[in-house]
């Protein structure tokens, strides 16, 4: 039986973040993988918990307490319904481990972290509307 694998998704609850999270749930990810949703926030918003986690980003966020809405309050999340109905489908059919974790600052830089922090096997982000030849250029 392989290891399995951790798979993370930069969201930002636009309709290509679904799209990416959607693909890989279809195409990617596998009966006991772990899936991590990587949601970097402005650095200017200012939820109670990002003093705290600045630096490092949140602690991983179970999908049962993502579901919460104090817990959103906390880290400054806009609970998304769309996504979270995704996400229970994909734990309760393959077994799935969804986690998240929460950033703050830019987002290109905070995804490199994350890579390197969770030793990451994989990250799927969104094309943010652009066609081929924009994201190519």
């Amino acid at each position: 039986m392989a290891k399995a694998r951790m798979i993370g998704i930069g969201m930002d609850y636009s309709a290509t973040s679904k799209t990416a999270l959607k693909w890989a749930i279809d195409n990617l990810i596998q009966t006991g993988d772990a899936l991590v949703i990587l949601l970097v926030l402005s650095p200017k918003s200012d939820p109670v918990n990002k003093k705290l986690f600045a630096d490092t980003g949140s602690p991983l966020i179970p999908l049962v307490e993502l579901k919460e809405t104090g817990v959103c309050r906390k880290y400054g999340i806009t609970p998304d319904s769309e996504l979270l109905d995704m996400l229970d489908t994909v734990s309760a059919v393959k077994q799935v481990k969804v986690v998240a974790k929460v950033y703050w600052g830019d987002a290109r830089e905070k995804l490199c972290e994350a890579v390197n922090y969770l030793k990451l096997d994989a990250l799927v982000v969104g094309s943010r509307g652009l066609g081929a030849i924009k994201r190519y250029v």
